[in-house]
């Protein structure tokens, strides 16, 4: 993937695409991050939260703005949106799962659930504040058709964010969820 930027950024600076190059800048410095926090902070992050993290940022950033995938592919937004909102959902129950687990917070699992719930619809209307930003100040087209494309973007923000959110708390009622069952543990032993 870095590789990719890489010579997306040097072709950019060849034809003189600036958005393209800004992009693949801002992906570049984006992908590198986790390795970052994971050497200055000592934070144990899995590799397949990892993994999920770093496609995410490059199909969202790189291949959706850089390289058209918005234009080319209708539903790209749509399943980018829901995407994220499952990721942030359940980070959101993860972060409140440690606490709970270490016994830091008491709660019952349908308020874990309902915090992943708002934390991954909190993250989708901070990223559509975001969208109408860049658009304003900058001339972007991010939000595509304005209203209708913030209000699509939130509505399927809201449906992955139940999703993930409902499997949390299946998760906590029952403790065989497939999905991410392997994945909580070893951020809790961590």
């Amino acid at each position: 993937m870095f590789t990719s930027i890489v010579i997306a950024a040097i072709y950019a600076l060849v034809i003189s695409n600036y958005i393209i190059l800004f992009t693949s800048v801002i992906v570049g410095v984006i992908l590198v991050m986790p390795y970052f926090f994971k050497w200055k902070y000592n934070l144990a992050i899995p590799m397949e939260v990892e993994l999920v993290i770093l496609i995410f940022i490059y199909a969202t950033l790189f291949l959706g703005e850089a390289l058209s995938f918005y234009h080319h592919f209708w539903w790209w937004d749509l399943v980018l949106h829901v995407g994220s909102a499952i990721i942030f959902g359940f980070v959101g129950f993860i972060v409140l799962y440690y606490l709970y687990a270490h016994h830091q917070v008491e709660s019952k699992a349908y308020t874990l659930a309902l915090f992943s719930f708002s934390f991954a619809i909190a993250i989708g209307v901070i990223w559509e504040i975001f969208e109408f930003f860049m658009d304003s100040s900058f001339g972007f087209n991010m939000q595509k058709s304005g209203l209708v494309d913030t209000m699509g973007d939130l509505i399927v923000d809201s449906l992955g964010a139940l999703l993930a959110a409902s499997i949390g708390y299946f998760y906590l009622r029952v403790k065989h969820t497939l999905v991410f069952k392997d994945v909580v543990m070893k951020i809790i032993k961590r």
